[in-house]
């Protein structure tokens, strides 16, 4: 049955509300409104954001630079550990790119899309988030500081990408973490945002390697 969206934000906000499902009942609609529409009208971001990979052998973490557009070009840059500092991935819109400080005359080399890294990015659980196919909202802490969590699942058939969820403050509306989780409800990526600028000015120039 498809859906008109002929009307207020304010309006729409509520319909996904009940349309997505709402676990628990302390959700503050008021504040789901204004994280919705702030999320949804996101064109770009510029993030300082920790990213943990959990595997059933190891945990590696990254402190990570990202500039993304909601249109699809991004960059990631790693900026921590010192052994990988430096290390680049840029999608213009047609090619990604990796770049290489270590690498003797720095060439940036083409290579194919990652989910494992595509997913790391707020404007992937926003597209996510947007189709609403067993999304869901709640509320919790985080630090004492009282939070709406995002839920929605990851298309495909990834076994370690299955669905994540997005802690927002509700003081700020700005994203605190989103973790990932494997098929059995297991985390596998954990994105700590240490510092979150919605619809940043990003310059073409930025997502060239």
């Amino acid at each position: 049955m498809k859906r008109f969206f002929i009307m207020s934000i304010a309006v729409l906000g509520l319909f996904i509300l009940a349309a997505c499902g709402v676990m628990g009942d302390k959700v503050d609609g008021n504040v789901y409104e204004k994280i919705h529409r702030q999320l949804m009208g996101m064109e770009s971001f510029t993030a300082q954001a920790t990213v943990t990979y959990i595997t059933n052998n190891t945990t590696i973490t990254y402190e990570t630079l990202q500039h993304a557009r909601k249109t699809g070009e991004y960059r990631i840059q790693v900026t921590y550990p010192s052994n990988v500092a430096g290390n680049t991935t840029v999608f213009d819109g047609a090619v990604i790119s990796q770049f290489n400080p270590h690498v003797h005359d720095h060439i940036a080399q083409t290579t194919i899309e990652s989910p494992e890294r595509l997913e790391i990015l707020l404007t992937s659980f926003v597209r996510n988030y947007s189709i609403c196919q067993e999304a869901s909202v709640t509320a919790t802490t985080i630090d004492e500081s009282l939070t709406t969590v995002l839920e929605a699942a990851i298309p495909g058939e990834h076994p370690y990408l299955s669905f994540a969820r997005l802690w927002v403050s509700n003081d700020n509306l700005l994203p605190q973490k989103m973790t990932i989780y494997d098929v059995q409800g297991v985390e596998r990526v954990i994105v700590v945002y240490n510092s979150f600028e919605f619809n940043s000015r990003l310059e073409d120039s930025i997502f060239r390697p």
